[in-house]
């Protein structure tokens, strides 16, 4: 496999470098970049890859690719993907949930030339620029993700330089081998056979997947589902792909970097035209619902049939929180772009994390109330875990948080599309479901207006956005909880001593 005094040391050492200059790029965005969803929050990813043209996410989500040359030979690409809080389309922040195609979206960039001869084409920057609510944000965001693509380049060649092309090579076929291996070795000892399931979502529609895991395949069929949304509930394949993607690492080798030779074993199957393959014309502005959605429908289906290896269902929604309008200080336009925290199921060992991203967020942040405070229009008035019922078992699910923005000025909008508030985070072994994803509107008069999907809802001064996230659902029957747990939620305010009794069956005797 490798060249001549290539030794097996030196190709590992490429290996690891690869990923630390990932992370090197991953560092240069975060700490260059004007978006708080992009610094605070890590709405983005950076990569060394070899890509093709096609969409993943949705229109927000920019992706910039950049050629690495070493003489004439392509040799890869440094990529990123961040959060641009606002490209344009019928409402600001780009995100609605009223779009029928995405032309309404906002602007779409094909792979178009960015950079020519390391210089900018002033022309296509200022068409994204003036599409755009926010253009210096916009400008801001691009530079830091073309400055990551260069330091992902520098290093690269660096690389190539010191250990010779042949060489650099080599170490990525050995990086790719491993990949496969660590995933056919956890592969051998997973359950084989074919899992099914069926599960209705707060819309309506009901999503199938169909799991069959033999020797040396793992494959996700997702063929038997509805056609794709009229609006803006749709996933490409490659998001799709995504989803499948991150429940395979999850149950095959979570601690590990993901490279294509670890997905060698997974096989997607999808019908284009589907909620889980769109074709154009169709909407995505939500998409990360529905990949959220598939996400946890894989792991629903897998969960029973896997032992101990995997917990009940978390809050399961990227509760993305969009909320903009003039600043009361300077009157300029802001948009606030957050996905939110929530409560993890329970599992056979422990209860369920609190107030923590699901496992589909990605390594991602809330974002602080002091930035939030600084950045935008807006006063962080409460945050805290949610103490409402839900998610009791002998290992409860963890909790979701309550959080309060009051608005400070007139003519500002609410924009928010929560999954998991109908159908609620599902429980394991005997534990009760978790409790639901949801935002209350309060009036500076008082009136008090439910929702979990809303479209730029005209919010003004001294109204309150109250976020609830859920709950996660429940591991094993809640009588068998130890009381020094149950002393725990009681300290804690998670349950009254009346809650107690009836969910637990007693209260410990030493509770007064």
């Amino acid at each position: 496999m490798a060249t001549a005094g290539a030794d097996r040391i030196t190709l590992e050492i490429i290996s690891s470098s690869l990923q630390a200059i990932s992370d090197e790029m991953f560092a240069a965005f975060r700490k260059t970049a004007m978006s708080a969803i992009i610094y605070e929050v890590l709405d983005m990813g950076t990569a060394i890859t070899d890509p093709f043209y096609g969409g993943v996410t949705h229109l927000n989500d920019v992706v910039l690719a950049m050629p690495i040359f070493a003489g004439d030979d392509l040799i890869a690409w440094t990529a990123n993907i961040a959060h641009w809080n606002d490209v344009g389309g019928m409402v600001p922040g780009s995100i609605s949930n009223e779009a029928k195609e995405i032309f309404q979206e906002g602007l779409r960039l094909p792979a178009v030339k960015l950079i020519s001869e390391g210089r900018p084409i002033k022309s296509v920057m200022e068409i994204m620029k003036c599409n755009s609510r926010l253009p210096d944000y916009l400008q801001g965001d691009m530079w830091a993700g073309i400055a990551a693509a260069r330091v992902g380049e520098r290093r690269i060649l660096e690389l190539v330089a010191k250990y010779g092309l042949d060489t650099f090579v080599s170490a990525l076929r050995v990086f790719m081998d491993y990949g496969e291996q660590v995933a056919r070795r956890t592969l051998e000892g997973l359950p084989k056979g074919t899992f099914a399931l069926q599960e209705e979502q707060d819309s309506g529609a009901v999503y199938s997947v169909t799991v069959r895991i033999t020797e040396d395949e793992f494959i996700v069929d997702l063929r038997d589902n509805p056609d794709q949304d009229a609006g803006p509930n749709n996933a490409s394949r490659d998001g799709s792909l995504v989803a499948a993607q991150m429940v395979f690492m999850n149950i095959t080798d979570a601690d590990s970097s993901a490279n294509a030779g670890h997905f060698k074993l997974l096989t997607l199957l999808t019908r284009p035209g589907s909620v889980f393959d769109a074709r154009p014309p169709a909407a995505f502005a939500t998409y990360y619902e529905v990949e959220i959605r598939l996400y946890d429908l894989i792991w629903r289906c897998l969960a029973p049939h896997l032992g101990d290896r995997l917990p009940a269902g978390s809050f399961g929604s990227i509760c993305g929180t969009f909320i903009g309008g003039p600043h009361p200080d300077t009157g300029r336009h802001f948009t606030i772009v957050e996905p939110q925290v929530g409560g993890w199921g329970g599992s056979a060992f422990r209860d369920g994390n609190n107030a923590m991203f699901s496992g589909f967020h990605g390594d991602t942040f809330n974002c602080p109330a002091e930035v939030a405070e600084a950045r935008y229009g807006l006063f962080v008035d409460r945050l805290a875990l949610n103490d409402e019922p839900g998610g009791e078992g002998e290992h409860r699910g963890g909790k979701g948080i309550v959080l309060e923005y009051r608005v400070r000025a007139n003519g500002c909008f609410f924009t928010c599309a929560y999954t998991r508030n109908r159908h609620r985070p599902w429980a394991l072994g005997g534990g009760r479901e978790g409790s639901p994803n949801r935002a209350e509107v309060i009036r500076a008069d008082g009136t008090v207006e439910a929702y979990a999907v809303v479209t730029a809802l005209e919010v003004n001064e001294d109204d309150v956005i109250r976020i609830h996230t859920g709950n996660g659902g429940g591991y094993g029957d809640p009588r068998r909880r130890p009381g020094e747990l149950v002393r725990e939620d009681l300290r804690n305010g998670f349950v009254t001593k009346e809650q107690a009794r009836a969910i637990y069956g007693a209260v410990p005797n030493d509770w007064s």
